[in-house]
């Protein structure tokens, strides 16, 4: 583990950008996760693999502070977020350096693209002068940079609410991108896509790993978009790791003994190959 320096910043180029020790939750009495020690270094995009209830989005929601543990450690790049159920007194600063993104998007339906990713900027910029909208020419450059980015410039000034669901998808990548997340959670982002789409989401993903060095950890049912886009999978079943490795060695054989006829669940037909 790797500390910040004494001014409190963050070292982003160590090792590791996301750590759990022996993380457990438990929801009325149900366990949610089971004691979870994972490890993801900079730069990695890693898949969450499982069926319905596995634990792979309540794991997501503690690695950005939106849920607390019972027991065990959050680490964001060797600073702790959470400890046993208590947020460390960073935690608003490690939060602004994850950008998450949704199945259901979580954009304003009624303000504009290029609105909804100006709110990225809202851990650098005051309430009042983002509830009137009063963002600077340098701000605006950035998110129209960031439409740009992720192929929807044109749509820059349509409402969320007229875009089809690939495109708000690629709203909330760029959203992420003005915010500088230097980590992309992404909770089943292609569950609600049509297959085209659903590529162009991943293809995006990768393209901002590779180009960018943003550590991705993505929760996914779809086994073949995790074969296809990810190196590295780690497969959860009723709140526990049960596999931690290469994507290759998480073959229809092994899926076969994680989850017995749960299985067929994470063979997707409709994103699939596409024809």
């Amino acid at each position: 583990m790797t500390d910040s320096g004494g001014n409190g910043t963050l070292n982003i180029n160590t090792g590791t950008a996301v750590e759990t020790l022996d993380l457990t939750k438990s929801f009325k009495g149900k366990v949610a996760l089971q004691g979870i020690d994972v490890t993801v270094r900079s730069g990695e995009m890693v898949a969450l693999v499982g069926a319905s209830g596995s634990g792979k989005s309540t794991l997501l929601r503690h690695l950005n502070g939106l849920e607390r543990g019972d027991r065990g450690r959050v680490e964001i790049f060797g600073m702790p977020l959470q400890t046993d159920g208590r947020f460390h007194s960073k935690v608003r600063h490690l939060r602004s350096q994850i950008g998450c993104i949704f199945q259901q998007f979580n954009l304003v339906k009624r303000l504009t693209a290029i609105e909804n990713v100006w709110v990225g900027n809202l851990s650098r910029i005051s309430l009042a002068r983002s509830a009137l909208r009063l963002f600077t020419p340098a701000e605006k450059q950035a998110a129209l940079s960031a439409l740009e980015r992720v192929g929807i410039l044109e749509q820059a000034y349509q409402r969320a609410s007229q875009l089809s669901g690939g495109q708000q998808q690629r709203v909330a990548i760029a959203r992420c991108l003005v915010q500088g997340a230097k980590i992309i959670l992404a909770d089943e982002p292609i569950a609600s896509l049509d297959p085209e789409s659903a590529h162009r989401v991943m293809q995006l993903l990768g393209d901002l790993n590779r180009t960018h060095g943003i550590t991705v950890i993505a929760s996914l049912h779809q086994v073949q978009m995790v074969r296809r886009y990810f190196v590295r999978s780690v497969a959860l079943k009723d709140g526990a790791v049960m596999f931690d490795g290469p994507t290759t060695a998480l073959d229809d054989t092994e899926l076969n003994r994680l989850y017995g006829t749960a299985a067929q669940e994470l063979v997707l037909s409709g994103h699939g190959e596409l024809k």
